[in-house]
């Protein structure tokens, strides 16, 4: 059985236990302390050379890290990625999108609220925020005409951006202006469900440290 390395308040890894659920993949959790270290032994290195969750970890030993990575080889073969050429890379488009301008802000600035951690980056606040501000703007342009991000239905893209967008309320971001996110935010929720809830950093008692 496949095993995900993993850590609860990690949005990444919801992405993974989020796909799993919807096409019924079991699998063993390996929860991993990262603020422990224990990402960064030189074990977990051999698995992800950044050092972070999630990591897939196949039944032979190979594993995957990125946790857009796991979701393309998860979805293979699946109604959740076209096998069309275009399309899959209009998924990919999205996945990428959330990687290069999701993580930096929105994740990062959700992640610095919700640890304590706002007031020792208090010099990077205004860029994040006014970046984020932007991001929000590029998505909402496109969702306003669109229900879903790629090819009109639900896919990995889906889920990736949705995976921290739904939560940049809690990055002390203002989503009232958003009007074509805050609708597909709907949508996709009615989607995903409850199943595979949002878990937080507040069950981590380490979770205020540095990683």
């Amino acid at each position: 059985m496949m095993k995900l390395h993993d850590y609860a308040g990690s949005q990444n890894a919801w992405k993974i236990r989020q796909l799993c659920g919807h096409l019924g993949l079991e699998y063993q959790t390996q929860w991993v302390s990262i603020f422990t270290g224990e990402s960064h032994t030189d074990a977990f290195y051999e698995m992800n050379p950044a050092g972070a969750v999630p990591v897939l970890e196949l039944d032979d030993g190979r594993c995957i890290a990125e946790s857009n990575a796991i979701l393309l080889y998860l979805a293979d073969g699946t109604d959740y990625l076209p096998s069309d050429a275009f399309k899959r890379a209009k998924v990919c488009q999205w996945l990428f999108f959330e990687t290069d301008y999701i993580q930096a802000t929105i994740a990062c600035l959700r992640y610095w609220n919700l640890t304590g951690k706002n007031d020792r980056n208090a010099g990077q606040l205004p860029l994040r925020r006014a970046k984020a501000t932007q991001v929000l703007g590029m998505l909402d342009r496109h969702l306003r005409d669109h229900d879903f991000l790629a090819n009109a239905r639900y896919s990995v893209a889906d889920i990736a951006v949705y995976a921290y967008t739904h939560l940049a309320h809690e990055a002390d971001l203002d989503m009232t202006p958003y009007d074509g996110i805050n609708r597909w935010i709907k949508r996709i929720g009615a989607i995903v469900g409850g199943a595979v809830p949002v878990r937080y950093y507040s069950e981590d008692p380490l979770s205020g440290l540095d990683l």
